[in-house]
């Protein structure tokens, strides 16, 4: 496994990050531990989840914080599992938690984050989060309340770091010049969406997080299923069969050219969807949500891949980024060009 600092951390993070959303819902307790075990064994230590996660699918027990209490179970085993895991969790969503009253909704009152953690910690069995995420911005919080209960949390030993996810560019920047306004660290990170059909970021998102340091976590890498390898042919998880039942000819052509080349690559399509976000030099790891020991282990070569220029080109023009259209520029220019292409 390859390791790299998460933004302008001190903190070492392997390239791939372990998405646990599927615990409970999709993935059972016992084969989440399996996976969780062999992440660990192939040095994969960068975990992710988020506090409501479990409070979704059809089955009667799923309740938001389920997957946070799975994880906790399993760091009770021991064996070095939470030294060993960089936890990242999330707050924002609506816990449906009778004490909090109208206060349980989504937002970044110093109350309800200071609230939010000591849940989070409670059902994760440990005393303190690694890299603590605002889920969404809230738009009613003011930036000085939001990092006085972080600086709160850090001092208390309960939170190591701060990052965001969904945040567009100008709340990067506010975000930012407010912490260093209280020479605060800040943010050392933002979670985004980012894929070869979700390129939309390379225009403000992910050069304003590179000017300011911040290592970006992609979430949905392979687009909801459907840059992996049984979209196509009904094979694939619940997300990536309904994704792949709305696409029409032409979208559906365009992923049968990508799986072709994939093959001309002797790469599974899944791991080139996932080793073309690292080409991005904003990028630190993408998330990956195995639902079995045997897609993790596949998904471990990603770190280890390296695409050419020939092969990056025809990406580019198979699924042209917003700022250079179909042109198959290399990345170096792309990441230069790109956040002009609205400006005139």
């Amino acid at each position: 496994m390859q390791y790299t600092h998460l933004g302008h951390s001190g903190l070492l993070v392997s390239r791939l990050c372990l998405g646990t959303m599927n615990f409970g819902p999709q993935t059972d307790e016992p084969t989440a531990y399996k996976i969780m075990d062999a992440a660990l064994d192939a040095g994969l230590t960068f975990f992710d989840t988020a506090n409501v996660y479990g409070g979704w699918g059809d089955k009667p027990e799923k309740h938001p914080g389920w997957t946070e209490e799975i994880i906790g179970r399993w760091f009770a085993l021991g064996g070095g599992r939470r030294e060993t895991v960089v936890l990242a969790t999330k707050l924002n969503g609506t816990m449906q938690d009778p004490t909090l009253g109208p206060n349980d909704r989504p937002g970044y009152s110093a109350y309800k984050i200071k609230r939010a953690v000591e849940a989070s910690l409670r059902r994760l069995q440990t005393d303190h989060i690694e890299l603590y995420q605002m889920h969404h911005i809230d738009p009613h919080a003011p930036w000085d309340e939001v990092w006085g209960a972080y600086e709160d949390l850090i001092t208390a030993g309960k939170v190591v770091y701060a990052g965001s996810s969904n945040f567009g560019a100008r709340h990067l920047c506010w975000a930012q010049a407010a912490a260093a306004n209280r020479h605060f660290l800040g943010l050392v990170s933002e979670q985004h969406r980012y894929s070869l059909l979700t390129r939309q970021p390379e225009l403000e998102v992910l050069p304003a997080a590179l000017e300011l340091g911040l290592g970006v976590i992609a979430w949905s890498p392979l687009a909801a299923g459907l840059l992996g390898g049984h979209a196509l042919d009904g094979q694939g998880g619940e997300r990536s069969s309904s994704a792949a039942a709305s696409l029409d000819g032409p979208a559906r052509a365009r992923l049968e050219r990508f799986h072709a080349l994939a093959k001309d690559a002797a790469l599974h399509p899944a791991n080139l969807a996932l080793a073309w976000t690292l080409v991005n030099p904003a990028m630190t790891a993408p998330i990956i949500g195995p639902r079995s020991v045997e897609q993790l282990n596949q998904m471990l070569e990603v770190p280890g891949i390296t695409l050419d220029s020939t092969l990056l080109k025809a990406l580019d023009e198979l699924f042209p980024g917003p700022g250079d259209p179909g042109s198959g520029a290399d990345p170096a220019s792309r990441e230069a060009t790109a956040p002009w292409a609205y400006a005139w």
